[in-house]
């Protein structure tokens, strides 16, 4: 199989709204019409509760994890499952399922990382969960996490190039994708993590 199906395949898997599917089957709900509006595992807890946002989140990492995962078997390039990393990611943040409106790309994120280099994600947990347990703020939390990754790379697996490259890169990139969370933060306007919303009826 040719390069540019695993990139379409690990970009359609990406794809795959897992939290717009939850909420719409499990509770009948539009979740772009809740809480954050956004089509993340973190929108998911704060609408409708861990029962929804557990098995969302595990599946968000999957999608980034099993395409990594069996690239590296088929491909001896190091190079090739960045690549499909990257298309995996991209789907999750521009669903074609949801008009390229999907969620930041955190958790998919991390399934990618965890194919790649496992214990550099483990210690980037430790300061997502330090950073959250200080703040009280998924989004700060997320990106702290996400820039120290490279960093843990560079430390963990000094010889892996393209990992270092491939954290860089996602850093920047969810960054971005929190563009209006780094708003909310210095307005002081965004939410703590634990503060649920209920959905509103009719919806």
């Amino acid at each position: 199989m040719s390069l540019a199906f695993w990139i379409a395949g690990a970009y359609l898997a990406g794809a795959i709204p897992a939290s717009f599917i939850a909420a719409r089957v499990g509770a009948g709900i539009d979740l772009r019409e809740h809480g954050s509006k956004n089509l993340g595992a973190t929108n998911v807890y704060r609408t409708l509760g861990w029962r929804f946002a557990i098995p969302v989140g595990a599946f968000d990492i999957a999608k980034g994890f099993v395409p990594v995962w069996f690239a590296r078997g088929a491909f001896a390039d190091p190079w090739v499952p960045v690549v499909v990393g990257v298309a995996a990611v991209v789907g999750h943040v521009f669903s074609v399922f949801v008009r390229f409106k999907g969620g930041k790309g955190v958790a998919t994120a991390a399934g990618v990382v965890l194919g790649l280099a496992p214990w550099a994600l483990l210690a980037a947990g430790g300061v997502w969960a330090a950073a959250l347990r200080l703040s009280g703020y998924v989004s700060l939390s997320s990106m702290v996490a996400a820039v120290s990754f490279p960093v843990l790379v560079w430390l963990l697996y000094p010889a892996q190039y393209t990992t270092l490259a491939l954290g860089g890169g996602l850093a920047a990139f969810i960054v971005f994708t929190h563009r209006a969370n780094v708003r909310r933060l210095l307005a002081g306007t965004a939410n703590r993590f634990g503060r649920r919303t209920a959905p509103k009826a009719g919806h």
